[in-house]
């Protein structure tokens, strides 16, 4: 449930709009309760346009809508985040954002992967690579580390840098699965490396 404080903004609320995946923020609107409720039905991101007096979804013109994943409001109730998943360019200049900046991901991008693969441990879906790996236990992941890491290194030792970082991003995701597999994350790493650094 979002107890939202519409009056305090004379019946509009900021919301930021962030991408899911990698963390960029892609802008900012106004919501009224209209539109927050809409946008909780539909959940396609839809704002309150102070010019035009009136609501509008995020890409019904263009098609690049902004699907919700998660709605979040601040402690004094009155700015929402909204974590989404955009179709494409996010801003009226054909720009990533409005701020100008690429969406590509960065390192935030180990959060979601990391909180991917914890939910394959926790549901264990049929299908899933990852669920066929936490099944065959933490021998065979361990060695599937090993084997990534030799063909990295084959990898980093020729010519195609496309093919070597395809190969490290295997070896990366694979001691995820097995960092997960052992009850911790990709963070408790950085924590190692970061308190090494001091």
């Amino acid at each position: 449930m979002h107890d939202i404080d519409f009056e305090k903004g004379n019946g509009l609320v900021p919301a930021v709009i962030q991408d899911f995946r990698t963390k960029k923020v892609l802008m900012l609107g106004f919501m009224n309760r209209e539109s927050f409720e809409k946008t909780k039905e539909t959940g396609l991101v839809t704002f309150y346009s102070r010019s035009r007096k009136s609501i509008w979804t995020k890409g019904e013109t263009s098609g690049n809508y902004l699907h919700v994943k998660e709605i979040m409001v601040d402690c004094d109730q009155d700015t929402l985040l909204i974590m989404a998943k955009p179709d494409g360019p996010v801003c009226h200049t054909g720009k990533d954002t409005c701020f100008d900046q690429e969406n590509t991901a960065g390192i935030d991008f180990f959060d979601h992967l990391q909180a991917v693969i914890k939910d394959r441990k926790g549901k264990m879906p049929e299908g899933s690579y990852t669920t066929k790996l936490f099944e065959k236990g933490t021998g065979r992941i361990a060695q599937k580390v090993g084997e990534e890491a030799v063909e990295t290194v084959i990898g980093a030792l020729g010519d195609d840098d496309e093919s070597f970082l395809n190969e490290a991003a295997d070896l990366v995701y694979h001691l995820m699965v097995l960092l997960t597999q052992k009850g911790y994350e990709i963070k408790d790493v950085a924590q190692v490396l970061s308190e090494r650094h001091k």
